[in-house]
């Protein structure tokens, strides 16, 4: 605005609390070729995202904390993730999104 040529890189994002679930949704896919979990469905907790030519487009935790800000960090890297990588609860999403550790 006003001429200055800062960069709008803001990923839309919202939130739901209804009851007992809690959802953030970070991004944006009308078009994916996939669809990733991270967690278990069936109880409830649980991240899902949407893949578009193997990039993170958008991701969705539910019932799973402290973890949209790495979410975001998926998308806006940009780069191919590999989705078994992403559904394994062992693999730290820092280290999908090439974050440094938590700590350092």
């Amino acid at each position: 605005m006003l001429g200055d040529r800062a960069g709008y890189d803001h990923i839309p994002y919202f939130y739901s609390d209804q009851y007992d679930l809690g959802m953030e949704y970070s991004g944006h896919a009308p078009e994916w070729d996939e669809v990733v979990f991270r967690g278990d469905r069936a109880s409830g907790e649980f991240i899902a995202f949407w893949l578009r030519g193997g990039c993170v487009a958008a991701g969705m935790n539910v019932n799973v904390w402290d973890v949209n800000e790495h979410v975001q960090a998926l998308i806006r890297a940009g780069r191919p993730v590999e989705a078994a990588a992403l559904a394994d609860p062992g693999v730290t999403l820092e280290s999908l999104a090439g974050e440094p550790a938590a700590g350092r």
